[in-house]
């Protein structure tokens, strides 16, 4: 496993990341769950690649990811105690959280819904990458063609999108685990599943 502080060190490979996503590319990278594909969550060019890279239904919303909730949190209209207390508890992790979205949220994210999800992934990797992207959050979803499997490495990943995409990055050792995040609806303290994933969450 290569030393975290010895990755995207470099002015001229930050700048070079940066550039390529403010001009609407795409990135590939590994996340605690699954290879993921992201882009500036201002950017609808870098949006509308992503759909286009997985032939995803429009109607199918991404989800923002950072390496802090703190860069997340003001994509949401309001932080009830609900949802803060699960942040608490399982950011970072394989928790995503969806909640009313503030107009910092553009439609196209958010697939036109009033809602939008946040997650900061438990990968060290992923966070040093958030941590020198301009913003430091990433518009996201799986890499992998749509109903196709998610990439779990970088080598499916690669195989998958590679091809597709402006960049992959190397995990460097820091794996992900292979099963896709939980997913929960926070709408007016009220929780509902959407997804079982990685955390399992009982209601009863």
């Amino acid at each position: 496993m290569k030393e975290l502080e010895n990755i995207l060190n470099e002015k001229s490979e930050i700048k070079q990341l940066n550039e390529i996503l403010k001009n609407g590319g795409v990135i590939s990278f590994v996340t605690d769950t699954v290879w993921g594909l992201g882009c500036l969550p201002s950017s609808s060019k870098g949006v509308d690649k992503i759909y286009e890279i997985k032939g995803r239904d429009r109607s199918k919303p991404l989800i923002l990811m950072s390496n802090n909730v703190d860069y997340l949190f003001p994509y949401l209209d309001t932080i009830s105690d609900t949802a803060k207390k699960l942040t608490d508890k399982y950011f970072p992790g394989a928790l995503t959280i969806v909640s009313k979205k503030s107009h910092k949220t553009p439609s196209f994210v958010s697939a036109g819904l009033d809602t939008v999800g946040i997650r900061v992934p438990d990968n060290k990797f992923f966070q040093k990458l958030c941590s020198v992207i301009e913003g430091n959050v990433l518009a996201t979803t799986s890499a992998n063609l749509s109903n196709m499997p998610s990439a779990k490495s970088c080598l499916e990943a690669q195989k998958s999108i590679g091809h597709l995409v402006d960049m992959v990055f190397d995990d460097y050792g820091f794996h992900c685990m292979g099963r896709e995040s939980t997913v929960l609806s926070v709408v007016d303290d009220k929780i509902k599943i959407l997804r079982q994933g990685s955390i399992f969450i009982n209601l009863n």
